[in-house]
């Protein structure tokens, strides 16, 4: 591990009659980090802010500093990493959005209070998606293989098994309340109940989902005397009133509460968090002393009783029964200060825990925890063993000044914010760190491709490739180039919608790498000219009158303008436009002139694209210009020829929409030359692809000297 920057905030002094406040960190899987600090205003303002950081910008972050007038006990990001919940000591709970989709923005959504009771923690409603990585299958060239949807209900469903947006809060005083947003405005739908007959104090608390869709709750008291509740919560509507149904389950009581020798030493509960917020099957709690804590990790399993001899008529078959066991305790270390577990939804199966122990991938296997010493260690999910530490060159002594979150989506960084006003980012490989054991590529192609199916932010695992500590300073390239070869082997459906998420994280990659500046140009370049050709033939609409039908079939599909449009081109290898534009129905083209002119600039661009590519061919060997990849690109050259035909039945609408380019003559016309060499260079890619270079013999794609000569003899 090591520290890959520490940001500086921005402090104002603070009363000496103001006590130091708990800070708190969370990390969405948009890669975007939330975190609290002290009365950022002084004296004169007592509201308490909340810091919205971009970890690729740390220096540009933004302050909510409107709204809790208490401080701030606790924060959770939606699934989406779009929304952000925050609950103070008041009983305060507001929901933040972004405004325009801009990180710099953020606007309360929606707003309830539940006064004097403080929140001790909220949680967002399960929307029913789980997904699950299987380590053992890391060689499997499926998708669907590697990462398996598994069976897994929404807390709340409204009709047709659509889940409901919403979420739970535990308060101070044993109460647990649920809001429901109604609609688009910031009218709520809320209920609270308490978790137990008579009201109980609760300093810790957490919340984790079961597959069956209730909601189970972690509760106590602060003292490693007394007894760890959990309850198990349904969530529901009845004729438009929210309703909570609360049952006890079984509770733990701390081995170091019944060890003599122990028993004095940690007499407080640090912390409490469920292992995983989809799984209620371990839980770790931290016991604080006045030198020391350790961590006890506690696994849920059920068991069955053998019925008594003085009950014959029961049966044989044994009822069930739910009892908590110790799974393990960890060496005693300095005072935890805050406690992050994994956040990677591994598969917990034997086969899936052999091998990434085998092949030493442990993103989803460490818990990162934070000492007063200023050192942050991992630990193992189940032999709570220290597997790598970090020393940092602070000191913190307030049990409450440090806060710690990580990735939504991976443990590859890690953030840390202390009460020193700092944030540092700490870099773990997913070896951990291990002696002789390096992350390879297959480690971080296995991220990668999680991201990519589930849609999270890989900022972490390629800042990580890209510092070339892994395989070499082209590591970056050389994932860039085996996602390329992964992502081929999929179905089509599958390829078609993550095509544009490729692309993007492609061109990331080559980015970073020294050398492949001008591949990254080249596929952030396919990408715009996707968009835009998406764009551009999304306004044809299909000739009024009867539905077509093909061979005479009444049932056969209509396919729209664009696809008739794709096909014939593909077709068609004429180099003349006018010939092409006879095979096309005309009436399809026909749009508003005001909306033609509107479109003149994103027309000119596409002229000027091809004119550029064109002028490129010479520089086809040079690894300095971009954007002459495209030219090899057959796909890419026939998106254009598309946009050209569609700019010229535009331009016989309306002339004031066309491109202006300059001709050498006056009787020259530019579209259709340029029409023209598009396609023999389209013909030519064609005709490559299909031929495959001999063995032994090294094909890296047109001979750029080839090309002009081709070109120059249809020129004319």
């Amino acid at each position: 591990m090591d520290v890959m920057y520490t940001c500086e905030l921005d402090r104002r002094q603070r009363s000496h009659y103001c006590p130091p406040v708990s800070l708190h960190c969370a990390w969405s899987c948009r890669n975007l980090i939330a975190f609290t600090s002290e009365n950022a205003n002084g004296e004169h303002d007592a509201s308490f802010p909340i810091h919205i950081m971009d970890p690729e910008h740390p220096w540009d972050a933004c302050t909510v500093a409107l709204g809790h007038q208490d401080p701030i006990t606790c924060l959770q990001w939606d699934h989406a990493g779009s929304r952000l919940l925050s609950g103070d000591g008041g009983g305060h709970v507001r929901c933040w959005g972004m405004t325009e989709g801009l990180v710099g923005g953020w606007e309360c959504q929606a707003e309830a209070a539940l006064p004097g009771e403080p929140l001790v923690t909220l949680a967002w409603l399960h929307n029913g998606v789980k997904l699950n990585l299987h380590p053992d299958k890391a060689a499997a060239s499926n998708f669907c293989e590697k990462f398996s949807r598994v069976k897994f209900a929404p807390s709340l469903m409204a009709f047709g098994g659509r889940a409901t947006d919403g979420w739970i809060g535990i308060t101070g005083g044993g109460l647990v309340s649920v809001w429901l947003p109604q609609g688009s405005g910031s009218r709520l739908l809320t209920t609270t109940e308490p978790l137990c007959h008579g009201r109980t104090r609760v300093a810790l608390a957490d919340v984790t989902f079961t597959s069956g869709g209730q909601v189970v709750v972690g509760v106590s008291s602060g003292s490693a005397h007394a007894p760890i509740h959990f309850y198990r919560v349904w969530v529901s509507v009845v004729r438009e009133k929210a309703r909570l149904n609360v049952e006890l389950m079984a509770g733990i009581f701390l081995r170091s509460a019944t060890d003599p020798t122990r028993r004095d030493r940690f007499p407080a509960v640090g912390h409490l968090r469920f292992l995983s917020r989809e799984s209620p099957d371990q839980v770790l709690i931290c016991v604080l002393g006045s030198t020391g804590s350790m961590v006890e990790s506690w696994t849920l399993r059920k068991e069955f009783l053998a019925p008594s001899k003085l009950f014959p008529g029961v049966g044989d078959k044994s009822p069930p029964l739910l009892r908590w066991n110790l799974l393990a305790i960890s060496a005693e270390m300095d005072r935890v200060t805050a406690l992050a577990p994994p956040g990677i939804p591994l598969s917990v199966t034997g086969s899936d825990l052999k091998a990434a122990t085998d092949s030493r991938f442990f993103p989803g296997l460490g818990i990162a925890v934070a000492l007063a010493d200023g050192s942050v260690q991992i630990l193992h999910r189940f032999s709570l063993q220290r597997l790598a530490t970090l020393s940092l060159s602070l000191s913190l002594t307030a049990p409450s000044s440090t806060s710690m979150a990580t990735p939504i989506d991976l443990q590859v960084t890690k953030s840390l914010t202390t009460s020193l006003e700092q944030v540092i980012m700490v870099r773990v490989p997913p070896s951990l760190g291990l002696a002789d054991g390096p992350p390879t590529l297959r480690h971080l192609l296995l991220l990668l491709e999680f991201c990519l199916v589930t849609g999270h932010d890989p900022w972490d695992i390629i800042i990580h490739a890209g510092l070339g500590s892994t395989s070499g300073p082209g590591a970056a390239a050389a994932l860039a180039d085996r996602l390329a070869e992964e992502y081929s082997r999929q179905v089509p459906p599958l390829q078609q919608a993550l095509h544009s998420r490729v692309l993007s994280l492609r061109a990331w990659l080559y980015r970073i790498c020294p050398g492949t500046a001008h591949r990254s140009a080249d596929l952030m370049a396919r990408l715009l000219l996707q968009a835009v050709s998406a764009a551009l033939k999304g306004l044809l609409r299909p000739a009024a009158g009867p539905s077509g039908t093909q061979h005479g079939s009444q049932h056969a599909p209509e396919r729209s303008p664009g696809e008739r449009l794709a096909e014939t081109c593909a077709k068609n290898g004429d180099c003349d436009i006018d010939k092409v534009m006879l095979n096309l129905r005309t009436e399809e083209f026909v749009l508003d002139t005001p909306l033609l002119q509107a479109l003149q600039q994103l027309i000119q661009w596409v002229a000027d694209f091809s004119l550029h590519l064109l002028a490129g061919l010479p520089h086809q060997a040079s690894s300095v210009r971009g954007t002459t990849g495209l030219a090899r690109d057959p796909v890419a050259l026939g998106w254009l020829r598309e946009l050209l035909v569609v700019i010229r039945i535009w331009g016989l609408i309306k002339s004031a929409c066309l491109p202006v380019l300059h001709a050498t003559s006056d009787s020259q016309d530019s579209l259709s030359l340029a029409f023209r060499l598009l396609t023999r260079l389209w013909l030519c890619c064609n005709l490559i692809s299909r031929s495959p270079c001999p063995k032994g013999t090294k094909c890296k794609g047109i001979n750029p000297q080839g090309s002009l000569r081709l070109l120059a003899g249809h020129a004319d």
